[in-house]
């Protein structure tokens, strides 16, 4: 199976980690006669060869080998290189929807593509190269191995170059198999070469619908369901959903897990993942389909979310409360009744359900409302958990905090007390708003012990600095100044300490006086634009801090690397008239954050939307990442925005997220489009 692996140049090819010589031990690792060592190996595999999915001139030429490891009989755990193929090839490239809307992901740097050494050439390469070794799949449709016959049905339509042979292969298979975890493979390879082959689907698409249908078991005809729901949604039942909470509930009665995996559980990254699939990961996939399928349907979504979530079975719920988050981060609807029910998995004695309600309750900040009870009452019994003196706010809590509600203060309160403060207690305790207010003190006291130069003095500080800026606590300009003064020059990121120090200034305003002359001795230094906008906002001098923002317009650097002074600028309003030309200028620049900036700025100065507008038609366009600052600035601009509401009207009828059309998850995601939707609506309401 390895004829050939020693004559191949690996040490002149690359991996995610430099040179590929290292890959034939990978290779052999698969065919070793130990789990641990065969585990290790396929870790090794996606982990460098094949890392993040991107594809090296080493991933192309271990294709040859993986199949050859294929083409043994009774060789333990092929199935995984089956998927590793599948992957390599492409994953789900061939069928996978278009772009929405033609934007990308919006993020800065995003129009390179990243993993430095792989091409499109090698893409390419791949597909072509699984594509003529897929003969091999068709051999392993019978094979012994059930995992096997598991992991091939998708691959063996996605890379076949005969869709003509497929569909008699997999009907006569879906009648001759009895493994359900196989059966239920065929009926996803059926749906794909429907989705592929849509000229040659009628009888795949028949089948699915006769599936879906008694005396089948629940989970073939769950499966069917949703195939049918991605290939052809007409055939769907109109009870579709109390249809597909029944089976779940059926076949819930009758599941029963089947125990350990067959494999080992070690210590790497593929280890780790299989410990942490659901305790039902069939019925997780067969939902998940669904949910899928359904896409926009929030309604039907929303309704089997709650059927999900009343099964008797923690499996079901558990795997519910996991498909929520995608739905929660992708679609916009009323939300209250299934976040309702999640929180009421806050109370189960199962751990993993409810940490699972907890880690999607975190990411919904004041969508999270009608949980607030079920998390006040897990906080109240669980003192353990609030992170006190600890690296890590306890999830609860922060939950609870990140939703707005007063009865995080007394929990925060006792975490502030400790000398060592979770890194994100700081950031967490803004969302409180003047409920906060009790915090102040505290905050301060753990501002003044943050050592002076430390490596991690930036880290600590920053998000204190946060919340006492929030809080527009000026009693801490002592502690502020400490910092600004005290702060070594060679620190770490003394930079970025100092901006955020500036910042809390800006927040606390006239109020911050003593301020002033530490603010002027920085004026002509590394640190001038953030010590200019803190010195504008405590002390109103124009004549003193136009410089060096003006100055910091036509400095050289990166693009975008003015907008700190723009946004300084913009802050200052008419009296920063002298800058106007200069800004106009800048609307043409070739960065899109950079224009965008400065276009608020010159309606903030000057008033004028006849420049403003268009920029920001155009960025709106061109990145969705760009609409919150842009849907900010019309609503100061009032009826002078007119001409950009259809944008905010169209925004405000999209049932997408923002940051979904551009591939956005992260942590934030559902606050920034909450935020997006309510400034729409200020705009549309002021208009």
């Amino acid at each position: 199976m390895f004829r050939g692996i020693d004559e191949v140049d690996w040490a002149s090819m690359e991996h995610a980690y430099g040179t590929a010589a290292d890959v034939p031990e990978l290779l052999r690792g698969l065919a070793s006669r130990h789990p641990h060592e065969r585990e290790a190996a396929l870790d090794g595999m996606y982990g460098a060869v094949h890392h993040q999915g991107d594809v090296y001139d080493s991933t192309l030429a271990c294709i040859p080998f993986l199949f050859g490891l294929l083409r043994h009989p009774g060789l333990p755990d092929r199935g995984g290189v089956v998927e590793l193929l599948a992957s390599i090839g492409g994953g789900e490239v061939d069928d996978a929807p278009a772009e929405p809307d033609g934007e990308g992901s919006g993020r800065p740097g995003d129009d390179e593509h990243p993993g430095g050494p792989d091409t499109e050439d090698n893409y390419t390469a791949a597909r072509a190269a699984i594509r003529s070794g897929a003969a091999v799949f068709l051999d392993l449709v019978t094979d012994a191995d059930p995992e096997v016959r598991r992991s091939v049905p998708t691959p063996l339509v996605r890379f076949s170059e005969a869709p003509g042979r497929l569909l008699p292969l997999l009907i006569r298979r879906l009648t001759d198999e009895h493994d359900e975890g196989v059966r239920l493979a065929l009926v996803e390879g059926l749906g794909l070469f429907a989705r592929l082959h849509p000229g040659l689907s009628a009888p795949a698409v028949d089948l699915l619908a006769t599936l879906c249908a008694p005396p089948h078991e629940p989970g073939l005809r769950l499966a069917a369901l949703g195939q049918l729901a991605l290939c052809a949604p007409d055939r769907l039942p109109a009870d579709l959903v109390s249809t597909v909470v029944e089976l779940l509930h059926t076949r819930s009665r009758h599941f029963r897990p089947s125990g350990e995996p067959t494999r080992t559980s070690t210590d790497t990254l593929l280890g780790r993942l299989r410990r942490m699939r659901p305790a039902d990961e069939e019925g997780a996939q067969l939902l998940r389909t669904l949910h899928s399928a359904l896409g926009a349907r929030t309604g039907d979504r929303i309704a089997l979310l709650k059927g999900q979530l009343s099964s008797t079975d923690t499996a079901d719920r558990c795997n519910a409360v996991w498909m929520s988050a995608g739905l929660f981060r992708e679609w916009r609807a009323a939300y209250a009744e299934p976040v309702a029910l999640i929180g009421e998995q806050l109370a189960s004695d199962e751990e993993r359900l409810r940490q699972a309600a907890v880690s999607v309750l975190e990411f919904l900040f004041g969508l999270a409302e009608p949980a607030a009870d079920r998390l006040a009452a897990l906080v109240a019994s669980d003192e353990d958990s609030w992170g006190r003196g600890t690296a890590t706010l306890g999830g609860p809590l922060r939950a609870l905090a990140r939703a707005g509600d007063p009865r995080a203060v007394p929990p925060l309160t006792e975490v502030l007390r400790h000398r060592v403060v979770p890194n994100e207690t700081g950031h967490t305790v803004r969302h409180l708003g003047p409920a906060a207010l009790p915090l102040a003190p505290l905050l301060r006291e753990r501002l003044a012990d943050v050592p002076l130069d430390d490596a991690d003095t930036f880290g600590r500080a920053a998000p204190l600095l946060s919340a006492l800026g929030a809080l527009r606590y000026a009693a801490a300009v002592p502690e502020v100044l400490r910092l600004l003064q005290g702060a070594p020059r060679d620190l770490r990121l003394r930079d970025s300490l100092v901006e955020a120090l500036a910042e809390a200034l800006v927040a606390f305003g006239p109020a911050a006086r003593e301020a002033v002359p530490v603010l002027r001795g920085l004026l002509s230094g590394e640190s001038a634009v953030a010590a200019a906008a803190a010195l504008w906002s405590v002390e109103g001098d124009a004549e003193a801090v136009l410089p060096p923002l003006l100055g910091a317009l036509d400095l050289p650097g990166p693009a975008g690397g003015s907008r700190p002074a723009v946004s300084a600028l913009a802050r200052m309003g008419s009296d920063a008239g002298v800058a106007l030309p200069r800004l106009r200028s800048l609307t043409d620049s070739a960065d899109l954050w950079e224009r965008t900036a400065a276009a608020c700025a010159v309606w903030d100065i000057g008033a004028d939307p006849e420049p403003v507008l268009p920029v920001f038609r155009d960025a709106w366009r061109q990145n969705p990442y760009a609409r919150g600052t842009i849907t900010a600035c019309l609503v100061r601009m009032g009826d002078a925005g007119s001409p950009a509401h259809d944008l905010v009207a169209t925004e405000l009828a999209t049932p997408r997220r923002h940051r979904a059309r551009s591939g956005g998850y992260g942590s934030h995601d559902v606050l920034e489009d909450e935020t997006l939707l309510r400034d729409c609506r200020r705009v549309l309401e002021g208009a």
